[in-house]
Order: C-alpha cells, then structure tokens, then sequence
C-alpha cells in the first residue's frame, strides 16, 4: 500500500509541475501591443438561442460587423436523432447579408479513449438529419462535446454532412480549445475524466471538410487575468497554425459574457498581430451573448 501511495503522490507532484509550467507560459503570452490592424473584418458571429435576445440582436447587427448568427435549431441524441427548437430565423429578418446557421447541440459529460462518441449508426442517422435541419438556412454549426483527441467517429461525421449538405450550404463546427502546450491536455484528461483539450493535428483533421471553425470562448478555467488572456492568445496562434495550409476557411474565437470579455477581446488582437494568418484563413469573434454590444464595440471594432 506504501509504494501506491508514494507513486500516487510522484504523479499528483509531476502533475502540478507541468500545470505550473503551463501557468508560467501563458502568463507571459498576454503581453504587447497588438497592430491596428487587429481588429474586426466584418466576419464576426453570434451564438442565439432565444428570442428574448431578439433586441439585443438587432443593435449588434446594425454595427454591421457580424455576418454570421448561429441560431439554436435542435439538440442531437446519442442514437443521432435531432429534436427540431423553435424557429429563430424571423429574428435575423431585414438582414439579407446576415448567414443564418442551424446550430445543433449535443453537449454530455464525459468522453473515453475507448468508445467513439457516435458509432456508425447514429452517424448514418445524424448526417441527414444535420442536412434537413439546414433546410432554409445558409448551412449548419456542429456543437458535440466532449471528443477525445483522435476519435474517429467526429471527422468521419463532417465528412458525411459535406456529402448530405452539397458544396453550396456552410458547414460550421465547434472545436474544443487546442492545448496550450504539447502534451497539456493529458493530465487534464487524468484530473476531469473527459477530454478539455485538442491537439493541433486533431482539430486539423475535424476541420478538413468545414467552412468555419470556432474555438470556445467559455471555461478557460484559468485563475488569473493573466493566464486567461494568455490562454487565449495561444489559442490564437495555435488555431492558425493548425489551419494556414487551407485553401479558404474562416477561424472565429469565442467571447465569453459579461466583463471576462474584456481580456478575452484584447488577447484575441494580441493573438491575431502575433499569427499573421494567411490572407485565406479569416478570422473573427463569435459573442456568447449578444447583449455584450459595449464590450464588444469597445475591444474589438477599432
């Protein structure tokens, strides 16, 4: 029982070493001056999951910086089966170079370096039933979560969405954060029990058939200022890298609600100056909420 424990105690120990390293290197990410250019290039979005945000909506449109609204459509089951929501798009009416996405969830606890998260029947049933809920929407946002870096099943999905979608209709999808550094996202996996993090050849691999990528902008779950705005500078930098060697596709970077956004907003010009991505990989925001207009306008706009 000794030695269990001595070893128990080494793994905790190394542990929180490499999360301290971690915590040092980011840190020291959020810092410098971003480029003017830095800024919005009107390919922002906006997560809406309700009509009550109808108001708050319409006064983020008007800056005509966001071009793209992912409006709550369905949740998906495990078996693949869509449940249609209320329909939202009469809420981006009068705006016709506003995109609509049907935005699909499914969103459990846990994730296993065993099983698939959809096995090939409900990905059989899960592809059309993503390809009819975009009926009368510019194309579809994929949010499933949690997916275990290099589980198959994600990247065989996008692949027969493309293929029920057609060429034409948009195909979006929300990655996990990518790790902040190589090898970080194991032992949050080993502490949480379900994968937080991606690798950068991972989330290539889930972006291969998609239009648009967008990384979260909640739960960082970092303790200070400091390393929440270096965490996201490093998302930053390692999306692109990730993504540069694409022919066209655009990167948006959630913003978290309420005044996090802040930060979150000036680690995403700081991120942007130091990527200099490629003139076809795009990148943006998606808000959280669209009722963050202010902070929005004061970080991000220029």
């Amino acid at each position: 029982m000794k030695w269990f424990l001595t070893r128990l105690l080494a793994g905790a120990a190394a542990v929180a070493v490499v999360l301290a390293g971690v915590g040092v290197l980011l840190a020291a990410q959020y810092s410098g001056t971003p480029a003017a250019w830095a800024v919005s290039q009107g390919t922002d979005a906006v997560w809406v999951d309700s009509a009550d945000d109808a108001d708050d909506l319409r006064a983020l449109l008007d800056t005509g910086a966001v071009d793209t609204v992912y409006l709550f459509a369905g949740e998906i089951d495990a078996e693949g089966d869509v449940t249609a929501a209320d329909d939202l798009r009469p809420l981006v009416e009068g705006y016709p170079d506003v995109r609509a996405l049907a935005w699909l969830r499914h969103a459990t606890e846990g994730s296993s370096l065993l099983s698939d998260r959809f096995d090939r029947q409900a990905r059989e049933r899960l592809a059309p039933a993503a390809a009819r809920a975009a009926e009368g929407y510019a194309g579809v946002h994929l949010e499933i979560r949690p997916v275990t870096v290099n589980d198959p099943s994600l990247p065989t999905l996008m692949e027969m969405v493309r293929g029920e979608l057609g060429g034409d209709a948009v195909l979006s999808v929300l990655a996990h954060h990518v790790e902040p550094a190589p090898g970080g996202r194991i032992p949050s996996f080993v502490m949480n029990g379900e994968e937080k993090y991606w690798s950068k050849g991972y989330l290539a691999r889930v972006a291969e058939h998609a239009d648009e990528v967008v990384l979260p902008g909640t739960d960082p779950g970092m303790p200070t200022d400091a390393m929440d705005g270096g965490f996201t500078v490093r998302q930053v930098t390692e999306a692109v890298a990730a993504l540069r060697t694409r022919d066209e596709v655009t990167v948006r970077f959630g913003v978290p609600s309420g005044e996090q956004a802040e930060t979150v907003l000036a680690a995403i010009r700081i991120g942007t100056t130091r990527a200099r991505a490629p003139e076809q990989v795009r990148l943006g925001v998606s808000l959280s909420d669209p009722a963050d207009l202010r902070l929005y306008t004061a970080g991000w706009l220029g």
